[in-house]
């Protein structure tokens, strides 16, 4: 009954368990007990390649069965572990116990002391949970980002010839396009993932100080840097930091959480703007049989989808930022503040993903109401005061500024037919008078 989402003390793991189940294979705990089987197994196959003298005798057809201790790892394996972790209070400890009683079971009894041989607890933690991360990037955090991406640029290119009212301080400014307010979005998107893209996910491997000072004392012939750096970039595929303390420094993961901060950042951005422009009715939203707005208000249609995609994006960037600040700062080699900080990490990315879901259920829902974006440029025919002044500075007209400000700021209602009469008392050409003419709100939209 634990397990019972309406017991859930988090709504992630309870209200939007759905939503976030993918990350369980990367976050979870049994899954940071795969990982961690992944390294070590690695880490003594590795060992036998080099090969260590009391290796050689480690047959490699037998490589395939080792490797299937992770590969084929069930949740029994995982509670297997958690039961010897009862005994020996230590996490790390009780994976190298699990993997020398599946070395006992195969009849590899003679190699089983170099399991986790030299290693300290952060050379499996801080190899196997960069790996956890930057494969739950690639697998479930990109799709969900690419999906809201490509929603955007789809929308962008529907509404790019849609005439709008822009609005700066909240006031009427020059008019732009509606697909192009859209593509301000993707184009930021773009350059913050393509920074993203740019941090390697780094882990530490070199005992309990980072000098591989076991290793060096035991087979002082051997390049353990070498095979440090071998290890982590050829056979796990992440960047080797070096030299560290007995931890991994945390610097590159920090920039990872500070990338999907802003991208959530903008997200945030999107989410209030297009709150703006349904509460502007610019926007209606599908409405959904048997669906409630409100519990006391029956008419309500709210922009619920945009309201939870903020909220869980604040969320997720508030751990971020706790996140990005905490891990780059440790005690001397070592504290064991970064231990359980990073057993959230998983935390801020479901919140993430349920605030991507949300904005794209929110995109998807809206419905353009032209003509209401059309009468609000309609009523706001001052903002081609603009486009009048610009042109009649071009002409050499004087103090043009000042006179269109003479006209507008004023509390009477400008209309085409104010600006036409305004147009008649200009002393220009009769051509720059017609240009003056064409300008209209729905076609002063720029480039």
């Amino acid at each position: 009954m634990a397990s019972d989402p309406l017991l859930a003390v988090s709504p992630i793991d309870g209200r939007y368990q759905g939503k976030v189940a993918p990350l369980s294979d990367y976050f979870s705990e049994a899954a940071l007990i795969r990982y961690r089987l992944r390294v070590e197994v690695e880490y003594f196959i590795a060992l036998c390649e080099i090969p260590l003298p009391q290796l050689q005798g480690m047959d490699p057809a037998r490589f395939p069965e080792l490797r299937a201790i992770y590969t084929d790892f069930k949740l029994e394996d995982a509670q297997a572990v958690k039961t010897i972790e009862r005994t020996t209070n230590h996490d790390v400890k009780a994976v190298e116990y699990f993997l020398k009683e599946r070395f006992d079971a195969l009849g590899l009894s003679a190699f089983k002391e170099f399991i986790h041989f030299g290693l300290t607890s952060q050379d499996i933690n801080n190899t196997a949970i960069p790996l956890s991360l930057k494969e739950a990037i690639g697998d479930v955090y990109i799709p969900a980002y690419q999906a809201v991406l490509e929603k955007l640029e789809a929308l962008s290119q529907e509404w790019e010839d849609i005439p709008m009212l822009a609005r700066t301080h909240g006031q009427p400014a020059s008019p732009t396009r509606l697909g192009k307010e859209i593509a301000v979005f993707t184009a930021r998107l773009r350059e913050q993932f393509d920074l993203l893209n740019d941090v390697p996910s780094a882990a530490k491997f070199g005992g309990a100080t980072g000098n591989f000072n076991a290793h060096a004392v035991a087979y002082p012939q051997t390049d353990w840097k070498a095979f440090g750096r071998s290890f982590v970039q050829e056979r796990l595929g992440l960047h080797y930091s070096f030299p560290t303390t007995q931890i991994e420094h945390y610097d590159h993961m920090a920039a990872l959480f500070d990338g999907l901060r802003r991208i959530n950042t903008i997200l945030i951005d999107l989410d209030r703007d297009m709150w703006a422009y349904i509460s502007m009715d610019y926007f209606k939203q599908r409405i959904k049989a048997g669906e409630v707005g409100s519990s006391a208000m029956p008419h309500k249609v709210n922009p619920i989808d945009f309201e939870n995609s903020e909220g869980n994006l604040g969320i997720a960037n508030a751990l971020f930022g706790h996140l990005a600040g905490k891990l780059p700062v440790s005690r001397l080699q070592r504290d064991l503040t970064d231990s359980t900080v990073l057993r959230n990490i998983g935390v801020p990315l479901a919140h993430t993903l349920i605030a991507f879901e949300a904005t794209l259920k929110g995109l998807g829902k809206l419905l353009l109401n032209p003509g209401r974006i059309a009468q609000d440029l309609e009523d706001n025919w001052a903002v081609v005061a603009e486009a009048i002044q610009t042109i009649l500075r071009r002409e050499g007209y004087p103090n043009p500024y000042e006179a269109l400000k003479g006209l507008t700021r004023t509390n009477e209602k400008i209309t085409a037919t104010t600006l036409a009469a305004f147009v008649d008392t200009l002393e220009v050409s009769e051509a720059v008078r017609e240009e003056l003419r064409a300008i209209r709100p729905e076609s002063y939209t720029g480039i």
